[in-house]
């Protein structure tokens, strides 16, 4: 990557003077957990919690731009941090008059690719299903995705399919794409020297192909038709490096689809929206904005 390019993209640094982020509010209605599947989930082990993914509703009151996000929060594909980049994330949305679903997705103690996507993919569907019940425009939906949740985002990004017509399930007909995308701090390789070797051991396995390995490096499968992007990262993220955000950047602009990154010299991965950390905390700000301007969220 040449110094010169890295230095063109879009980096926010301390300092930057942007208004702090509001406290968010509660929201509106509590999470509403529900199957994806609700005879079972394809390639279910068991009958067990894990075994069921689910979404969570988090509906305002108010939701002017009848915008959703999908929240897939992060975990290495081991465990999920279902607070600090989930429910707080929804409550965060909703105090902005936006829709949040939470996502519990399969992990790999017990499954690897492509079961998580296909998680994703049906959550998406769901909830694009159901946009009328919600107040939700079904061409409004986006994911948010944080670390291994970010990769999973990417990829819902990248390989989606625009639903199956003819099967009897209304939620298969539903097209899988998001209509937008948020990263924070997000896994995109599978590839060395750049992947997180946790992630992408219990999505692939401890011996996964090269092939295994390409199919699941989201910076490879970005086309024109992948869905606008916003990215959050720091350079000094010990866990997850930057590059990975910057490889998925990079594809995006190659491809021609509207992407803002804003990179932070500090802050420690897994930092969810910074609220105890003021330099890094405006990282939200930036966020809204973006949405506002692409009209998924509402002016204040």
């Amino acid at each position: 990557m040449r110094r010169g390019f890295v230095l063109a993209c879009l980096i926010a640094v301390s300092g930057v003077g942007v208004a702090q982020t509001p406290a968010a509010a509660p929201a509106a209605s509590g999470p509403a957990p529900m199957v994806l599947w609700a005879n079972g989930a394809p390639g279910a082990v068991g009958d067990a919690d894990d075994d069921k993914p689910t979404i969570a509703a988090y509906i305002p009151a108010s939701n002017p731009t009848k915008t959703a996000v999908v929240i897939a929060p992060g975990g290495g594909y081991q465990h999920l941090s279902m607070v600090k980049e989930g429910s707080d994330v929804a409550a965060w949305l909703n105090a902005r008059g936006v829709a949040a679903f939470v996502l519990k997705y399969r992990l790999g103690m017990k499954y690897h690719s492509p079961i998580e996507l296909g998680d994703a993919k049906r959550a998406i569907r769901t909830v694009r299903a159901d946009a009328a019940k919600y107040g939700i425009a079904p061409d409004h939906i986006g994911m948010w995705g944080f670390s291994a949740g970010g990769h999973l985002t990417a990829s819902a990004g990248t390989m989606f399919d625009a639903g199956d017509a003819a099967n009897a399930d209304p939620i298969e007909q539903q097209s899988s794409r998001p209509d937008f995308l948020i990263l924070a701090y997000p896994v995109i390789t599978m590839e060395d020297p750049y992947v997180h070797k946790g992630s992408r051991t219990f999505l692939l396995g401890d011996t996964p192909t090269q092939e295994q390995m390409d199919a699941m490096s989201a910076e490879l499968r970005v086309t024109a038709q992948t869905p606008p992007t916003f990215l959050f990262t720091t350079t000094d993220d010990k866990t997850v490096p930057v590059l990975n955000s910057v490889m998925f950047y990079t594809a995006l602009v190659k491809a021609g689809v509207p992407a803002e990154m804003h990179i932070f010299q500090h802050g420690a991965h897994g930092s969810g929206l910074a609220p105890a950390n003021p330099p890094l905390s405006v990282w939200p700000d930036l966020l809204i904005k973006w949405m506002r301007e692409r009209g998924y969220a509402a002016a204040n």
